[in-house]
């Protein structure tokens, strides 16, 4: 799913404390942000995909990247569906052993009306979720690209996607952010500015990605094959052209949006999803190489991070 840049820029996880071990494995509570990247789940969720595997799953919208990645670790949540480097930034930041089971989206991009180019954000401020995650790199790469670098503007962290839209329109001084649908359909209805994809400026870009704790997976192998085959099948319903309204109606309804705000995001989005929900493993490399580009260091080579074993099952079982 595309994230746009409008000046004033803006942006889960299968997740299971390995010592709850299979205590009620049916019982699945899932951590998102919001956005049009859950109509897979929602999905899922609305057609019985989860009740006919025998899972009750629980979507939970999160504030911001803190809160999602300290629930995962924690166990507070069994599931989240994120942007890939928060999976990335909880196994090198913060040692917890997590495994990357499944794909999503590639990533969008906003900013202000009286911005003419990123080139114009020079001296002013953007605002992101935090300083050091997936699309915060996104930015710092493209404003990278029309010269400007780290120091030569300021950045604010803001939180989720929606705090960065609400501080865009309430602050003029934050000129551009990362924004996803539909809160990239609401910025341009309220002014701000497309500033085109962050897929054409930065290439192969894995966005969003499913994660859990690597030892949840192996003690809960059954139950996460089965959440995997109802999202995939969430997502094959919702992409589906006769299933269009009915999954404007989903959106509608879960994320509190007016019928056209969701039928624009749903437009926007409906082919940003990777087929059946695989990871692009190109997107993955260059997500890797953004964060050690800001980060420092070396790439590390994906398999560290992956263990699409569970995702093979899954489509197999389809």
């Amino acid at each position: 799913m595309m994230k746009y840049l409008f000046a004033a820029v803006a942006a889960l996880v299968l997740v299971a404390s390995p010592q709850h071990g299979r205590a009620d494995d049916s019982k699945l509570t899932v951590i998102v942000f919001p956005g049009v990247q859950n109509m897979p789940m929602f999905a899922a969720q609305a057609k019985g995909l989860y009740a006919k595997r025998g899972l009750n799953v629980e979507i939970k919208f999160t504030p911001n990247s803190d809160e999602l990645r300290n629930g995962l670790a924690e166990g507070r949540y069994q599931i989240a569906h994120s942007a890939v480097d928060n999976a990335f930034a909880l196994k090198d930041k913060a040692n917890v052993d997590i495994a990357v089971v499944l794909g999503g989206d590639n990533s969008l991009n906003i900013v202000q009306p009286d911005i003419g180019s990123l080139a114009d954000i020079k001296g002013k401020t953007v605002a992101v979720d935090a300083i050091n995650t997936a699309y915060a790199f996104q930015l710092y790469e493209m404003l990278r690209q029309k010269g400007l670098n780290k120091g030569d503007y300021e950045v604010k962290s803001v939180g989720g996607t929606g705090s960065r839209l609400e501080a865009m329109t309430k602050d003029k001084t934050m000129v551009a952010a990362m924004l996803n649908p539909p809160f990239s359909v609401r910025a341009e209805k309220a002014g701000l500015k497309d500033m085109g994809t962050a897929a054409a400026a930065l290439g192969a870009y894995q966005g969003t990605s499913a994660f859990v704790l690597r030892a949840w997976g192996k003690a809960n192998a059954d139950t996460l094959v089965k959440y995997l085959e109802a999202y995939v099948e969430g997502l094959r319903w919702s992409v589906d052209p006769k299933n269009k309204a009915e999954a404007v109606g989903l959106l509608v309804e879960r994320l509190k949006l007016p019928e056209d705000i969701a039928a624009l995001a749903y437009d926007s989005t409906k082919n940003d999803f990777n087929r059946d929900g695989a990871i692009d493993m190109e997107g993955v490399k260059n997500v890797l190489k953004l964060r050690a580009q800001f980060e420092g260091g070396t790439p590390a080579e994906p398999e560290k991070y992956l263990d699409l074993s569970y995702y093979q099952k899954a489509r197999a079982g389809l």
